[in-house]
């Protein structure tokens, strides 16, 4: 089935393909069934004081001071115990277990792996050390390493702006698993789906860090061949006059893995929209307009245009972004919203151009819950919110509830996909929430279901939390520390502090 390995940050599991099943190794009993949910039995005497759940320190990756006082400020202001010890095993998960930082041509340069997986994807990577941009200023080192990640994922947009995932370049052992995929792989690649937001995230990031920090210097030549990788990209993937250069297939028995009609996937109208052949899930599209990702693009193409104006001075490139950013909005407003015969006007999750679409939604982000997380829609938009309460019903095939908890998942988890609950999506109801009673109840639902570990987990099993995929995965870890974060500055420390 798989092969036994130890995990950087404390835990011990096994790692299986697609599902990558972990827990944690103290005061646990573990069952490991063929479905590859890890059952964990909690043998910890929760009256006892909570212990850090971080490696040891000579064994962390990576060490910010400005972090690391972060986490002091805030654990003193936290009254709930847990609460406190998750956020200190949660935020710096990412700088714990999955940095690595180097120099490479004299300039920074940062591998980020996604946790269990050792390969970096575009998506996952960006969003990672997102939550640690607001420190930069304060350290210097935190903010060499953030101006690496971005250098790399630049570097990796030039290496093939239609791969999801790439290798360590320094890595003995390089996965190459999927170097039989039948697409244009190259030795470089970990996976290549091609997914709208793989080329969004670096772009967020970037600008990000910019307006924090006032520090231009990442905009360099790498930065330049990569957005026009970007633009090329977008453009031929709107298939107005061929299907364009991207095809994939796999031999696998998963549909979701692998692409229909000779891997071009479902015909799609060329009506301005973006194809998206895998959802931000590493699933294949159903139809080819992933909405919320068309959504990303636009935002996207927009912070392009801005940094190739102020920065680059190049008019031309940034007229050519905002262009394209227009077609695609103007079709968004004509092709993604529907009238729903219970919730109103909503936005489809995917769509063809010819009249078909699915109504539905997925945990990963982008999604049609986190556009406004993004910076897509506004919060207050009517369509916006008549879609955020169609996602989060029985209305929506991917919404769960159960006796553990309630949420959203998806196809992705491998044999067990239904009725497993990410947390990810409890953390964008949350971030999106504009009452604080459903906030409350978000974090106390994701405190629930952490199955005693301290850490968020992939997917957890809505009638009992204690089954759950991947203890491994920094992302949903490093996401919780931004949103507990994100609480304490914006003043709801009382809230934080009410939970039981």
């Amino acid at each position: 089935m798989a092969n036994q390995k130890p995990l950087k940050n404390g835990l011990l599991g096994l790692c299986a393909l697609g599902s990558i099943v972990c827990a944690n190794a103290a005061n646990t009993t573990f069952n490991y069934p063929s479905s590859g949910i890890v059952a964990v039995k909690d043998n910890t005497n929760i009256g006892e004081a909570y212990k850090t759940n971080r490696p040891p320190q000579a064994e962390r990756l990576f060490r910010s001071e400005a972090v690391e006082s972060e986490i002091a400020r805030v654990k003193k202001m936290l009254k709930n115990p847990k609460l406190a010890w998750m956020f200190e095993n949660c935020f710096p998960n990412t700088l714990d277990t999955t940095v690595r930082h180097r120099k490479s041509d004299g300039k920074d340069d940062t591998i980020v792996y996604t946790g269990d997986i050792h390969a970096m994807w575009l998506r996952d990577s960006g969003a990672q050390v997102w939550p640690y941009v607001q420190l930069a200023n304060k350290d210097g080192k935190l903010k060499d390493m953030l101006a690496g990640v971005i250098r790399r994922q630049f570097k990796c947009i030039i290496i093939d702006p239609y791969a999801n995932a790439f290798l360590d370049p320094y890595d003995p052992n390089p996965d190459h698993q999927w170097q039989s995929d039948l697409t244009d792989m190259k030795p470089e690649l970990h996976e290549r789906k091609w997914e709208i937001d793989s080329l969004c995230y670096p772009i967020r990031l970037a600008y990000h860090y910019w307006k924090t920090t006032g520090d231009a210097s990442i905009f360099d030549e790498y930065w330049m061949q990569a957005i026009e990788a970007i633009l090329r990209t977008f453009k031929e993937q709107q298939r107005k006059d061929s299907l364009g250069p991207y095809k994939f297939q796999r031999e696998t028995p998963k549909a979701s893995d692998t692409v229909v009609n000779d891997g071009w996937g479902n015909p799609v109208k060329p009506v301005g929209l973006i194809c998206s052949t895998f959802r931000p899930s590493d699933d294949a599209s159903v139809f080819q307009f992933l909405i919320p990702s068309n959504f990303f693009a636009v935002s996207s193409l927009k912070k392009a245009a801005e940094i190739l104006t102020a920065v680059n001075k190049q008019s031309v490139l940034a007229q050519e972004c905002t262009a394209l950013a227009n077609e695609v909005k103007d079709a968004l407003d004509k092709y993604a919203t529907f009238d729903h015969p219970k919730y109103g006007k909503i936005y489809a999750f995917e769509v063809d151009g010819y009249g078909s679409r699915i109504f539905m939604d997925d945990a990963n982000v982008p999604s049609l819950l986190a556009m406004p997380y993004l910076g897509d829609v506004d919060v207050n938009d009517a369509i916006y919110q008549n879609t955020r309460k169609f996602v989060w019903s029985e209305d929506n095939p991917y919404f769960f509830k159960g006796t553990a908890g309630e949420g959203i998942g998806g196809p992705h988890v491998s044999h067990v996909s239904l009725n497993m609950i990410w947390p990810m999506s409890i953390m964008m109801k949350a971030f999106t929430s504009q009452d604080d009673q459903e906030v409350k109840a978000c974090v106390k639902m994701l405190m629930d279901t952490d199955a005693g570990t301290g850490f968020m987990h992939e997917s957890f099993y809505k009638d009992d939390a204690n089954k759950f995929t991947r203890a491994w995965f920094a992302w949903q870890n490093t996401l919780f520390g931004e949103l507990i974060l994100k609480l304490v500055n914006e003043g709801k420390l009382d809230l934080l502090n009410s939970i039981n």
